[in-house]
């Protein structure tokens, strides 16, 4: 697997692991897990980025 394919599925995985945060969050009025949800989507937002140039870069 190439480092950006290893990136790509980094970022999903934090993307999925903030959303459901964000929405734990949310449904227990917990702004602390909230902003940490917000947090891990923004890692996964920028792994997919750096993902995307290591692929366009090859």
């Amino acid at each position: 697997m190439s480092d950006g394919m290893k990136d790509k599925a980094k970022a999903i995985g934090n993307k999925v692991k903030g959303e459901a945060k964000d929405q734990w969050g949310s449904a227990t009025d917990d702004s602390q897990r909230k902003a940490e949800g917000k947090r891990d989507k923004a890692k996964g937002e920028a792994q997919d980025t750096i993902a995307d140039v290591k692929n366009k870069n090859k």
